[in-house]
């Protein structure tokens, strides 16, 4: 699947539809479970050092791929233009989710990232009709109705700040995914490895910053947390951000975006079951108008 992106001979119509079904399988499913894995990751690494690994483990294993199949190497603008995406998709849409995870419950993040189409929408310029109008206020409502308990009773279930920071995510997943449509190198799987790399590379430096390096204690971390790692950095990082590059490239990006219906269904199922996150009927309305909200929006186009 992750030298889909690869030039090669015209794919068959029907080995396309079962790559772009399996692409989306992936998505849904594996994208779904990690936020647990990042939740249970941080539990004893520190945030930017966990996201840099992640990215430079997956991106170092892409590139020895492209490396053995003889793929073109990046070029110094295509460099930039992979950082630029990389920074926007896996610095700003992802490394803030594992910051937000520490005051959140990882099926409350999942539900907010799923507001993603919703920004590709509007960035997008469609047209305001009713569905998309309709669309976008049952998506703000039902953020509205995650963070509005802890606003009124101050009660932390879901932290205002956390929940802004979460939707700014999504806002830069979604800008992220509309820039990496061009500009970057011509195979799939190199540029997976160009952004990761770059990401990776940008998240070490913040983590040196920060000291997390100096002050990190092998011994101490646990192996719930280097299984996270290992798997968010293969199945995670390698094999799904894989998929959904090669989405972006034989997809629209708001279809593309639709395994938002059902990362928060499996994140919410995996943080009841693996970490007692509660399931409260707050959770579930507000998760049922995020769908509905963002099901709108991207039936119509």
């Amino acid at each position: 699947m992750a030298d889909a992106g690869l030039p090669g001979p015209p794919e068959s119509a029907a080995r396309t539809r079962a790559i772009r079904i399996a692409c989306y399988a992936v998505l849904s499913l594996v994208w779904g479970s990690t936020y647990l894995a990042m939740r249970f990751a941080l539990e004893t690494l520190p945030l930017f050092f966990l996201a840099s690994a992640r990215f430079v483990v997956a991106g170092a294993l892409l590139f020895g791929i492209a490396a053995a199949r003889a793929s073109p190497m990046p070029t110094a603008r295509q460099w930039g233009h992979s950082t630029v995406v990389g920074a926007f998709l896996l610095i700003g849409g992802n490394a803030a989710v594992l910051w937000a995870l520490r005051y959140v419950a990882s099926g409350t993040a999942a539900l907010i990232i799923a507001l993603t189409p919703l920004w590709l929408a509007v960035l997008s310029r469609a047209r305001p009709t009713r569905a998309l109008v309709v669309g976008i206020a049952l998506g703000l409502a039902g953020v509205a109705t995650l963070v509005a308990p802890s606003l009124l009773a101050h009660d932390g279930a879901t932290d205002p700040l956390a929940a802004g920071v979460l939707m700014l995510s999504s806002l830069s997943w979604a800008v992220g995914s509309l820039i990496a449509r061009k500009g970057g190198p011509p195979s799939g799987l190199v540029a997976a490895a160009a952004q990761m790399l770059a990401a990776g590379a940008l998240l070490l430096a913040l983590s040196l910053g920060a000291g997390e390096v100096a002050d990190l204690a092998i011994a101490e971390v646990s192996w719930r947390s280097w299984l996270s790692l290992a798997y968010l950095s293969i199945l995670g990082s390698l094999v799904g951000y894989s998929a959904y590059g090669w989405l972006l490239r034989h997809d629209t990006p708001e279809r593309a975006s639709t395994f938002a219906y059902v990362n928060p269904v499996v994140a919410v199922l995996l943080g009841a079951l693996l970490a007692d996150e509660p399931v409260t009927p707050n959770v579930l309305a507000a998760g049922a108008l995020i769908v509905v909200g963002v099901a709108l929006i991207v039936r119509r186009r």
